[in-house]
């Protein structure tokens, strides 16, 4: 962890940025909890219980700031609350995919890169360079999936 703080503190500094102390709180929540894709609140409740004295205007400021350089992006997975995640690009410029279960919320990430052949297609027929894509999939996850119809006992 220390070298990822300091890998985004000169960052920051590149910038004209500093790593002040409340803001590398909100950056380790994020890394502790970096399998999770937490909202500004989330981050907040849980930046509070380790500095009380952070407020959620900060927490929103920092999240977005964060955002600006791209070490973390945000995306709504049709709850309409933004959730926050570490920016996991790939060399080639590539988020991961997400599964998100329309029942319980629950978010499944895909890191296979699932629309190589449709980003081919889109270039070669349209002359469009792509320089990223996101892919949000609605269903069912295995807890909460429906019953097929001949599953069912009468």
């Amino acid at each position: 962890m220390p070298r990822v703080i300091g890998e985004i503190e000169e960052k920051l500094r590149a910038h004209d940025y500093k790593m002040t102390p409340k803001r590398e709180q909100v950056l380790k929540v994020l890394l502790e909890n970096k399998d999770k894709h937490l909202s500004a609140e989330e981050v907040y409740n849980l930046v509070k219980l380790r500095a009380p004295d952070v407020g959620l205007a900060t927490v929103y400021r920092t999240l977005e700031l964060f955002s600006n350089f791209d070490i973390i992006h945000s995306m709504d997975f049709g709850d309409g609350r933004k959730r926050y995640e570490f920016s996991s690009q790939s060399m080639d410029g590539h988020r991961h995919h997400h599964l998100i279960c329309i029942d319980c919320g629950r978010i499944i990430e895909v890191t296979e890169d699932l629309l190589e052949e449709l980003e081919a297609r889109v270039t070669n027929r349209y002359n469009f360079v792509i320089s990223d894509h996101e892919l949000k999939i609605f269903g069912w996850c295995r807890e909460c999936k429906p019953q097929k119809k001949n599953d069912q006992s009468p």
